[in-house]
């Protein structure tokens, strides 16, 4: 099917593009204007209040002012229910790519085609030959491409796992990555020019690095708070019938803490991990969990009884981010350093608490 562009959706596009950038200050602003979200966001679904997923699509009410609005948008379910694919909301896309710091003839690498709106969006502000797009589902990359075409831009799309680059297309001048890592992968930093500028999602927050060598870079992330949809890899489920058995241990944290405070920096001390809550009938917290990939997992009730079970004690962590923070840290307070053997997160000065993020990405 063919979504058309219409005098309707470019003048919601037009609308779209203002309130973005309130300011009218942004390079972007002509390409949020221009490409036509629709056409990559034919269908995205809406969560009832009882869990279940609704398809929203053309014609649908409120189908258009939902995607030239500033939402994320979930594009695409597995079989169980779970997002895997998303367009991102458009306020922080415009930030990342406001953060790669674009000039004429840069050529970028995109780690996580998805929809392909982010690649049009490169793609009408560098021209289709500056931009190369690799996502891991071949299926998004047929879709992406064919809607990219639609929309009249043609840069390199290919299926591939991303955190390999493409190194047929390098040198790369700009990297940004459109889903969550754990670290800079290698081949971003070997496939990199000389002063490169890397923008890509680290935990609950981006990080902007520019490349000072080969193998090395330095950089701080933004101020802007961040969710991506992870990298997809194999992991085990929680084990909350190991937790259950596990004796209990006081804390005086707050199990909400988790879910505000400490979110980002917790997810550099313990990164890829996932929480959950449990809430009562009135909406109030009454329990977090926090899991890893390993099968480490904790519980925290509100009565402050952790549970802990596996290879390692995942409140622990917690409880350092407790006495290391008084109150919410700044996300931009934090800074990385990469070398060739490792990378590091240090928190406002380079002998403040710092962080190593894992070897794979």
């Amino acid at each position: 099917m063919t979504w058309p562009d219409t005098d309707v959706t470019a003048a919601l596009r037009q609308k779209f593009a203002a309130e973005l950038n309130p300011n009218h200050d942004s390079e972007w602003a002509d390409a949020f204007a221009s490409v036509p979200r629709h056409v990559f966001v034919p269908t995205f679904y809406t969560q009832t209040d009882n869990g279940s997923w609704l398809p929203v699509q053309w014609g649908d009410p409120r189908y258009l002012d939902t995607v030239y609005s500033n939402n994320a948008l979930t594009t695409q379910l597995d079989e169980h229910g779970i997002p895997t694919s998303s367009s991102s909301e458009p306020v922080l896309m415009l930030a990342m790519l406001e953060a790669l710091d674009v000039h004429d003839g840069d050529a970028v690498f995109e780690l996580g085609t998805g929809t392909g709106y982010n690649a049009a969006l490169l793609s009408h502000r560098l021209g289709d030959e500056n931009v190369t797009s690799v996502d891991v589902d071949p299926g998004l990359v047929d879709a992406a491409a064919r809607r990219l075409e639609q929309a009249g831009y043609r840069p390199y799309v290919a299926t591939g796992d991303g955190a390999g680059g493409w190194p047929g297309r390098a040198p790369y001048t700009r990297i940004i990555a459109t889903a969550a890592l754990r670290a800079i992968p290698d081949a971003f930093l070997d496939q990199a020019a000389p002063g490169a500028v890397i923008v890509a999602p680290i935990g609950y927050g981006v990080l902007r690095a520019t490349v000072t060598a080969r193998g090395h870079a330095t950089g701080r992330f933004l101020p802007t708070p961040a969710h991506f949809m992870p990298r997809r890899r194999p992991a085990a489920a929680p084990a909350f019938d190991a937790v259950r058995e596990a004796d209990p241990t006081d804390t005086k944290v707050s199990p909400g803490d988790v879910l505000d405070r400490f979110k980002f920096p917790l997810s550099i001390a313990l990164p890829g991990y996932t929480s959950c809550s449990w809430r009562d009938d009135d909406g109030e917290l009454t329990a977090v969990g926090l899991w890893t990939e390993d099968g480490s997992t904790a519980t925290a009730p509100v009565s402050g009884a952790v549970r802990q079970a596996g290879p390692r004690r995942l409140w622990d962590a917690v409880e350092d981010l407790a006495a290391t923070f008084d109150g919410v840290p700044r996300r931009d307070e934090f800074h990385v350093n990469i070398t060739p053997d490792r990378q590091t997160v240090w928190y406002r000065e380079p002998d403040g608490p710092a962080w190593e993020l894992p070897t794979t990405p």
